[in-house]
This record gives structure tokens, C-alpha cells and sequence, in this order.
């Protein structure tokens, strides 16, 4: 299966920036939706038993793929015309052909999930006006190895994170002393959350669904106790060990391993399908703006 569509790039730079998360609508579509007609190509899983990833084929057009399926359906062509079968046949770059690089540089925009999201980041070390900027996409069958560590600040803690910390809370799920360390965490898959104990010191996981004048509310999916309200610590340390996009911040670092095109149809200097991606929040960092609100209204 051909996985990834090709898509444009909206400017360079501070101002790029804005304007490529503005552009992300469509963009994220054709790495999210595009299924194209191949009626060669053989099904594949995306995970290799090596675990390597497959990625398919990258379109350095997709209008001209997508005319070339029309054309198909329709009946119009069968692969004997070269006029129009060469070009089609150029547009084409094989991922999986492509070279495997390593990148170190700074986070300026994300947008998406696991599944097909992309990161824009600044190459190197250095200020984010410096360097070429390239946009790493995560495959979008979500096999995409992504790892977000670091420190937030309490205010954060915005609705549907999952939270981990230490807290004993009464039969009513109100706890007396406020909590002082947290963790931001993705639950793997097949987590089944525990019930809480009253009266007695618990891990809890939890999702956030309120943060209001100091006290945090988070809902439980398992036993009587299914809300739980928490006072926290003005000086509570929110720590992030989690495996979500939207915790990817502008200024945070961020270390990735995939293959990369930097031919016709790339983005910036280079689109780089990752197949591995860690993110460092720098020390000091601030809440991380939800996808949404970095996108706009819609």
C-alpha cells in the first residue's frame, strides 16, 4: 500500500511558520486520507518483521496522481499511452529507497497525531531563525516511535491529559493535601485503570478534566471513586513521559531518525518520514498550546 501523498510547502522562517500551520488542513488530509489506486502494488504491513518501517510510495504531485486515477477509473488510459505513463512514473519516489538520516534541531510548529502528524523544525542547536527549517511527518498507521520528555508548567494540565501522581482522597474523592509531583503520561496499549482505595495512599491515573483556582479534577475509569478533585502545590513539579503530538511545543528540542527527500514536492529543505522522534522540552518550558488553538477556529 502507497501510504504518503506528496503536499506543498507555505513559506520559510518565523513568518513560514505561521503560515505553514495555517496551510495544515489540507496537508494533514493528504498524509492522513491518501489511499492511491495502485493496482500492482502488493498490501503490506506497515512494520516489517525487522521493524522497519514501510512507508509505500511519495507523490512529488498529487494533483498528477490523482488525474492519472481518474483517468483510470474512467477507462481513459491503460498504461499504453507513455504520455501519459512516464510522467506518472517519474512523480513517483519509493520511501522505503530513500536514504536514513539523523537530525538534531528545534521544534517551530506540529500539528496532527501519532497517526500521520509532522513536526517543522529548525536544523541545529542554534536560534530558530537559524539553520534550514525541514518537516519531519510520523507514519500515518501511527508506527512511528515518538517520545515527549521533560517539564511543564502546572497550567498545562489543560482537559483530556492523562495524569499519574501519589494522593489519598476520601470516599468522595477529595483529597486533603495538595499534590506536589505529577506525570503527564500515554497509557500503552491495553492499560485498564485501577480502583481507588479511600482513605488510602493510591497511585491514580487519571484524565484531566479540569484545572480551576488551584485544585485539579480528574475523572477515573475504574471503581466507585470515578472523580477525583486535588489541591496542587504552587510549587508542583509536572513531569512528561508521554507519546503525543499535541505536548510538541515550539522551542522544544527535538532528536529523529527517518528517511529523507529533498526533491521536488518536499517541504522546506526536506520532508523526513521518521521513524523514530524524541522530544526534550528545554528547562523552563511553558504549556503547550493544544493543537487547536495553535491551528485556529474552524
Amino acid at each position: 500500500m502507497a501510504y504518503v501523498r506528496s503536499c506543498r510547502l507555505v513559506g520559510i522562517g518565523a513568518v513560514w511558520c505561521a503560515a505553514w500551520l495555517a496551510c495544515t488542513t489540507s496537508t494533514c488530509a493528504q498524509l492522513n486520507a491518501y489511499n492511491p489506486y495502485a493496482d500492482s502494488q502488493e498490501h503490506l504491513p506497515p512494520v516489517a518483521p525487522d521493524g522497519t518501517l514501510r512507508w509505500g510510495t511519495f507523490y512529488k504531485s498529487a494533483a498528477l496522481q490523482q488525474a492519472y486515477e481518474r483517468l483510470w477509473n474512467l477507462g481513459a488510459c491503460r498504461g499504453t499511452n507513455k504520455a501519459i505513463t512516464v510522467p506518472v512514473e517519474i512523480n513517483k519516489v519509493a520511501i522505503d529507497s530513500l536514504p536514513e538520516e539523523d537530525f538534531r534541531g528545534i521544534v517551530v510548529g506540529s500539528t496532527g497525531t501519532l497517526h500521520g502528524g509532522m513536526i517543522a523544525f529548525i536544523q541545529g542547536g542554534g536560534p530558530m531563525d537559524d539553520g534550514p527549517t525541514f518537516v519531519a511527518a510520523l507514519h500515518p498507521a501511527g508506527v512511528s516511535k515518538l517520545a515527549v520528555s521533560g517539564s511543564l508548567a502546572v497550567a498545562a494540565l489543560r482537559p483530556g491529559l492523562t495524569v499519574r501522581f501519589q494522593a489519598r482522597v476520601d470516599r468522595r474523592g477529595i483529597a486533603a493535601e495538595p499534590v506536589a509531583n505529577l506525570e503527564v503520561i500515554t497509557p500503552p496499549r491495553g492499560f485498564k485503570p485501577v480502583a481507588i482505595v479511600p482513605d488510602q495512599l493510591e497511585t491514580i491515573v487519571g484524565t484531566v478534566s479540569r484545572l480551576h483556582g488551584g485544585m485539579l479534577h480528574v475523572q477515573v475509569g475504574a471503581g466507585k471513586i470515578r472523580r477525583v478533585s486535588i489541591p496542587v502545590a504552587a510549587d508542583a513539579v509536572v513531569n512528561v513521559d508521554a507519546a503525543q503530538l499535541d505536548l510538541v511545543a515550539p522551542g522544544d528540542i527535538v532528536s529523529l531518525t527517518g528517511r529523507v527527500w529533498r526533491g521536488e514536492g518536499c517541504l522546506g529543505e526536506g520532508t523526513v518520514f521518521a521513524s523514530v522522534v524524541t522530544v526534550t522540552k528545554p528547562e523552563g518550558a511553558q504549556a503547550a498550546p493544544a493543537v487547536d488553538e495553535r491551528l485556529g477556529a474552524r
